[in-house]
């Protein structure tokens, strides 16, 4: 999946085609339709003895070029398109695929002035943005429905998937989903899982970094098919890529298992399952097939990203610390990685590079409020102070609770501004009145200003409530 992509610009036709290449406004529904119907075409391929192999939809991105659906073309010698007007015209190879994406690209020889190219966007698609599916399936004479994106999923190691609310009618895999500007944000797909059927869009970005190549016939197409194991892998591969877009972990980890199985050197096949064990919890498991991933794939991030994970779930924080280490060294600038770094290694004590990780991800993302929490805790076990205060002062905008003024309290306090450390303690029991370690501060503030009345308030309060703290304060008031 991860190669040197070489990048197709689809200038096309567009203002020819009566497409501006940047819409300047959104079209009513109905005129919508009239613009990108043209576009649609219905596909349809045979064996060698003639016969029907599948239906299904494309659409033209430039004069000579269609995009459809993997599975539409796969176990064919030859294919022909059909265009709203009814014409027939045949396809003489495919150009592109995208295992993974489910995508194929295909070369068709049309007279010119036939093909209607839809301009292709690499926007994203925000959730709740109406869009429109414009097939065109034999026998229908064109399908068209509309939704709206329901979600808009980034699925680790795989990329972004598009789940729609736009009803696919049969047939009509490998439709263009347009926004309201007429431009194509995605690639309609009609799958069936264990009896579900699920709508989704493959994003229209994974045309535009297809690899392009000479054309290939059909028939030779197939037989590579027939011989190759990754191309029956990634058959399997998609489908849990549509289950992990619905977070249904557990039906999708045997999908992947079974494309490693398939195809025992496909690195993403062994991450997804690693991936998969891991959010199920089954982390020695996951640990076997990330490992495995990362031997087929050494210098892939998220490989080492998921080792970090389940070796810190099982209490291996060096294994834990390493693998963050490689996998942002491999280039993965995420915060959540320096962050992951950060926890790993306080829990090995080393504080100042626990520090140090928490820093950068903080310089990644400002407000990571996890990284500036934990930063403050590692600023006080190493004693600095002030840096610590500073950190919870900015806490206090994200998580203004007890055990926020709590720990700005306590640096405070060791910075003997002993009014301001009270105020803080006096907010953190005002949130929580039970949270007996505040109290406690509390107590010993006033302990430190000569006020041993109020000290033993917070004393019989601590008393009372059959507190630890209770006896640890009264030492400080009768010492």
């Amino acid at each position: 999946m991860r190669k040197r992509f070489f990048t197709i610009f689809i200038t096309l036709a567009a203002v020819a085609a009566g497409f501006p290449a940047l819409a300047h406004g959104q079209d009513l529904l109905p005129a919508l339709v009239r613009r990108v119907k043209p576009s649609a075409v219905a596909i349809e391929t045979f064996d060698q003895r003639g016969q029907i192999v599948s239906r299904g939809s494309g659409f033209f991105v430039s004069a000579d070029r269609v995009v459809t659906n993997r599975h539409v073309i796969e176990r064919s010698t030859r294919a022909e398109i059909q265009t709203v007007d009814g014409r027939k015209f045949r396809v003489s190879g495919v150009l592109a695929i995208d295992g993974e994406g489910d995508l194929a690209m295909l070369q068709v020889e049309v007279p010119a002035g036939v093909a209607v190219p839809l301009p292709v966007t690499r926007a994203v698609p925000q959730e709740g943005e109406s869009i429109v599916v414009v097939g065109n399936p034999f026998g229908l004479e064109g399908s068209v429905s509309n939704g709206i994106v329901s979600a808009v999923r980034e699925i680790a190691g795989y990329g972004r998937i598009i789940q729609i609310t736009a009803p696919i009618s049969p047939g009509s895999s490998g439709s263009p989903v347009v926004n309201m500007y007429g431009q194509v944000v995605g690639v309609a797909t009609l799958q069936a899982a264990e009896g579900q059927s699920l709508n989704f869009a493959v994003p229209s970005e994974r045309i535009l970094q297809m690899r392009i190549s000479e054309a290939r016939s059909f028939a030779n197409l197939t037989a590579e098919t027939e011989r190759n194991k990754r191309a029956a892998a990634e058959r399997l591969y998609s489908q849990g890529v549509v289950q992990l877009s619905r977070d249904e972990y557990a039906r999708a980890l045997p999908y992947f298992l079974n494309a490693a199985e398939a195809d025992p050197n496909y690195a993403e096949a062994w991450y997804q399952a690693g991936y998969c064990y891991g959010v199920l919890g089954r982390h020695e498991d996951a640990l076997k097939a990330s490992r495995q991933a990362a031997k087929l794939r050494p210098d892939w991030a998220p490989a080492h990203v998921n080792i970090g994970v389940s070796s810190y779930a099982v209490g291996q924080f060096k294994e834990a610390a390493e693998a963050y280490r490689t996998a942002i060294r491999l280039g993965d600038a995420s915060p959540e990685t320096q962050y992951a770094l950060g926890l790993s290694l306080g829990r090995l004590g080393q504080n100042d590079e626990e520090i140090l990780a928490f820093r950068r991800t903080l310089q990644i993302k400002p407000d990571h409020v996890g990284a500036i929490e934990k930063l403050g805790d590692a600023y006080l076990k190493s004693k600095r102070w002030a840096e610590a205060a500073a950190m919870f002062e900015q806490l206090k905008a994200y998580k203004p609770e007890a055990g926020t003024f709590n720990s700005l309290g306590e640096a405070l306090l060791e910075l003997n501004r002993l009014d301001e450390s009270l105020m803080a303690f006096n907010s953190a029991v005002g949130y929580d009145p039970d949270l007996d370690k505040a109290r406690f501060n509390l107590g010993r503030t006033y302990v430190k200003m000569g006020d041993r009345g109020m000290a033993m308030v917070q004393y019989e309060i601590l008393k009372n409530a059959r507190s630890d703290w209770a006896d640890r304060l009264y030492i400080l008031i009768n010492p």
